[in-house]
């Protein structure tokens, strides 16, 4: 049977990194899939997990399953990061949050969660937005359209558009925003807008979906919860898909959760019960070790103080990027004014690099870059910006 399976189309992102990994050019750069990486162009292992490691390692009890949503301790430690201690939603206990394998099984749940429940729902998505967003709702047989959300023009958001789109949504439809650190675009609303977004999404009367996968990059720890703030108010709904793949480095860990908050507890406890089916008829129940850490990490004051500024050095060095970047754009001659690559946040910025010039980069410099033109930021190290920058503008000049 096996002999009629056509060959998939390799993944925009992850596919990048495959033909990346077989150039044997010795000064090839890749750019592409969203990994941070220190001034050695290492994904590094934060002293915060090795410290936590070694104490989970020296008191291992046991091995058995972890509840369907995770355990208890870790959702209490998601809630209080995202919404704060002294928060409504974690004190009302009207939000149920399950620890997902990383930020896409806490979308994938919520995606079968929204099929089952609300069948005639649209997921409505940022245009663009993250890659991986419209395949893993389709796999749930959940429609997704798009509201306007990236000016070309101004390298900005395009607020008005997006803002007279969002009051046209459907009541009973949800709504997908990047809480923090849009990607691909590097692009997030400013607290004013993200005050009216929240207000519009409560007038048409959609449903809000927060992905948050990049807390800490944008701004800071706190900070960053400034647009998840805006839809947090007492009795409002909302889903909230969370990762601490990148902020705490554990990629291969897979540690997401999918928080769904109810109008009130009654309500929470149905939803729960339909979040747990979801999870049942897919993975059954999470894994445990990187959620360990986590929670290891954010319940001891001086590992969590330590893990913030773990954090911060993290976002400086990105930001540092992003400004050596522009500097030798300038330097080497690339047409046109890059100042908007410093007022992105988080990992990734929108170039403005058109498909071909993305696809001269790659043949003809071994730079490695998602087709839309988003770099990630991360992927840059003081040894390989120049020659970056000069191949950039080389491309750019024609």
């Amino acid at each position: 049977m096996f002999e009629s399976v056509s060959a998939a189309p390799p993944d925009a992102i992850l596919g990048l990194t495959d033909a990346y990994k077989a150039d044997p050019n010795p000064e090839k750069i890749n750019l592409g899939v969203g990994v941070y990486q220190d001034e050695q162009g290492r994904t590094p292992v934060l002293g915060t997990v090795r410290a936590a490691a070694a104490r989970l390692a020296a008191d291992l009890a046991s091995k058995s399953y972890l509840p369907i949503t995770g355990s208890a301790d870790y959702a209490e430690a998601v809630q209080k990061l995202m919404f704060g201690d002294q928060d409504e939603i974690p004190r009302s206990r009207r939000a149920v949050t399950a620890h997902t394998p990383g930020g896409t099984g806490a979308l994938r749940v919520t995606a079968d969660f929204i099929r089952q429940n609300f069948a005639d729902a649209t997921v409505w998505m940022s245009q663009p937005t993250w890659a991986n967003h419209p395949a893993v709702f389709a796999a749930a047989g959940v429609p997704t359209k798009t509201y306007p959300y990236f000016d070309k023009a101004s390298n900005g958001l395009n607020f008005e558009e997006m803002i007279a789109a969002l009051k046209k949504i459907p009541e009973g439809d949800v709504v997908l925003l990047h809480g923090c650190c849009h990607n691909p675009t590097g692009i997030d609303p400013t607290a004013e807008q993200w005050a009216e977004i929240a207000k519009t999404l409560r007038t048409v009367g959609a449903l809000p979906l927060i992905d948050f996968a990049y807390q800490g990059f944008g701004e800071g720890v706190k900070e960053d919860t400034a647009g998840l703030q805006a839809f947090c108010r007492p009795g409002e709904e909302l889903i909230v898909c969370s990762s601490f793949s990148k902020n705490f480095g554990l990629y291969r860990e897979r540690v997401g959760a999918a928080t769904f908050v109810a109008a009130d507890q009654d309500s929470m406890l149905r939803v729960a019960s339909q979040v747990k089916r979801a999870i049942r008829s897919n993975y059954s129940n999470p894994p445990s070790h990187g959620a360990e850490l986590v929670v290891t990490i954010l319940q001891d004051a001086k590992l969590r103080k330590q893990w913030e500024g773990e954090v911060a050095e993290m976002r400086d060095r990105i930001n540092g990027m992003r400004t050596l970047l522009v500097e030798k754009l300038a330097e080497h001659g690339a047409p046109g004014d890059f100042e908007f690559i410093k007022r992105q946040k988080g990992m990734f910025s929108f170039s403005g690099l058109t498909p071909d010039q993305v696809e001269r980069l790659k043949n003809d410099y071994a730079i490695y870059i998602v087709g839309s033109g988003r770099i990630n930021v991360a992927g840059i190290t003081p040894s390989n910006v120049d020659r970056l920058a000069k191949s950039m503008a080389d491309v750019l000049k024609g």
